[in-house]
Order: structure tokens, then sequence, then C-alpha cells
């Protein structure tokens, strides 16, 4: 089991969301606001006390969506720009300056408020690359089961996982692990030669021994069912104390974790909350298909990782 005390590490989205109401009211600014799936979620958050909102977009059309859903437009700022790529640089220039902010996807393509994040002038770039890390409660899993990356990088090599893996751990600290287990996904446990997410395992794991990638265990490969079963991995023999205990899977490929992902949420009943990382604030950037609870929960992830990054304290 892990090192850190059962009493420290979130458990549920409920508890993501509780200690994300203990933080001070950040400010969330939404790009492209006009989706009313998106509003509602922002709205309940707002409720909460997790955030004060910043809509950018077409304000006759926020204020019209905000009266449809029969929320008060004067609990939100909005600023108007309707052209969606000025509306995304103005929302990452705001964030850019005010490290009590943190940034949300609307309706715009994910490429235009991205293309606005990693902009060299008033953006949001960070020394890695950008990954996309989901935390989900999955009612057969005895803790928070984190994944990435199921949606921005396709193909990663062995230093882009590596990247994807630093970028996580902004997640797992703010989820109170301070030294996460990583188990690195393959199709089977054992290395291969002829299989590339096997190399890069044993690769992972010698970086992590040799200080070359610090704060957290790694462990693997690892078949799904032995990193997340044991019983599974005492069937096949595997002795690696992280087996059937692992705090996050590293995929192989952006199709294994988003077929993964997807299962859990429609076969699994999962819930999730997802951030982008790697940028120098948490970028809240859901699926259409989520549900508000989703989108709630994912709000909620970034105030607790924007608060860890601008070193905000707990509400006395």
């Amino acid at each position: 089991m892990s090192d850190q005390t059962a009493k420290s590490i979130l458990k549920s989205m409920q508890d993501i969301v509780d200690a994300a109401q203990s933080l001070p009211t950040q400010t969330l600014v939404v790009a492209m606001a006009d989706d009313p799936h998106v509003l509602e979620a922002v709205e309940r958050a707002r409720e909460a006390g997790i955030v004060a909102s910043y809509l950018i977009g077409d304000e006759p059309a926020i204020r019209q969506t905000l009266d449809a859903l029969g929320y008060a437009a004067e609990n939100h700022r909005i600023e108007h720009e309707a052209d969606a790529e000025k509306a995304c640089k103005m929302a990452v220039k705001r964030v850019s300056q005010a490290d009590d902010h943190f940034l949300m996807k609307g309706l715009v393509d994910t490429s235009v408020i991205l293309k606005a994040a990693l902009s060299k002038q008033d953006g949001l770039r960070g020394p890695n690359r950008l990954s996309h890390v989901s935390v989900m409660e999955i009612p057969t899993y005895h803790k928070l089961l984190i994944m990435s990356d199921g949606a921005m990088n396709i193909a990663p090599d062995v230093d882009i996982k590596q990247e994807i893996i630093e970028n996580s751990l902004s997640v797992t600290r703010s989820l109170g692990i301070d030294l996460p287990n990583i188990g690195v996904i393959a199709a089977v446990e054992k290395v291969n030669p002829k299989m590339p997410a096997t190399l890069d395992a044993q690769n992972l794991i010698l970086r992590n021994q040799s200080g070359m990638l610090t704060g957290c265990r790694i462990g693997g490969p690892f078949a799904l069912d032995n990193a997340i079963n044991r019983e599974a991995a005492e069937h096949k023999g595997i002795t690696d104390p992280m087996a059937g205990d692992v705090d996050m899977v590293l995929m192989p490929q952006i199709e294994s974790g988003n077929v993964f992902y997807k299962s859990m949420m429609f076969l699994a009943h999962a819930k999730s909350a997802s951030v982008i990382v790697g940028a120098t604030r948490p970028i809240v950037l859901t699926s259409r298909a989520d549900s508000t609870e989703s989108k709630l929960y994912s709000i909620a992830l970034g105030a607790l990782v924007a608060a860890r990054a601008s070193k905000s304290t707990i509400k006395s």
C-alpha cells in the first residue's frame, strides 16, 4: 500500500469537491463560454464557492444561455468577444497575468484554445509538452485511479512518457499522494524487444532508479489486469509490491488511454475529473460527451492543481 496516511489522501470525487471548497476562491476563465453544459457546471462550482467566473465570448449569447438555464448573469463577469481565436487569446492572457486564475474550454475547437495557451507571448507554456490527466472513481477499485494520456499525445516515445509522468505529479500531489505508484501499461508484463511499450517501461524504471525521474515510484511493464488487481498479479507470479495497487496507469498510446477512459465511464459507471497539465496553469478541457458532474469535478480538480501551482493557502 501507499506510504501516505489514509486521512491525507483524497478518495472520491466528493473529496475533490470538498477540498476545492476549502481553498480560497479562485477565478475560472472560460473561453467561448456560450455552452449550456459548461455554464451549468460553472454555475454549480460558483455556488459551491470553488470559483468566481469570468466568461469570455459572445456576450448576448452567453446572457441568453444563462437566462435559459435560470441563472442570473450578474453573478458572472462577462467580456464580449465573438471571435473564437481572439476570445481564447484574451482568456489565456488574463490567466497568465493572475496567480489565482485558471482556464476552461467552452464552445471552441481544442486546437484553437491550445494554440493560444502555447503562445510564446502571454501564453501558459511550461517546460514540458502538454498532457491530459484523468482521475477516476471506479466502483471496483479501492482508491482513485489516475490515467494519462488518453487525449493529447498520440504515440509518445520514452522521453515524452517521462514528461507525461512529470506533468501528472501536479495532480497526484493535489490529491495528497506525495510518492505515487505509477504502473507503465503494456499488453504483457514481461520485457519483449518486439514490444516498444515494454522497453519503455524498463527504461523509465531505470530513470527512476537513477534519479533522472523523481517524485514517484515506477513499476512495469504491467498488463492492465495485474496493475490494478492483486489476485491477477499473484496468479502470474508478479512480485512487484505496487502490482494491484497503482495510483496511476501510464498508457502506451492514445488509443489505449481513450478506450480505457470510455470503458470506465460508460461500462463501469466511473466518475471522473480531467485536466490538461504541463502548462503553467491547469486547463479544464472536457469532452462534449462528459456529464455536467464530470465537468464540475474537473473544475474542482483544476482548482486544486491551480492552487498548488500558486501556493494558495487553505482557508482558516
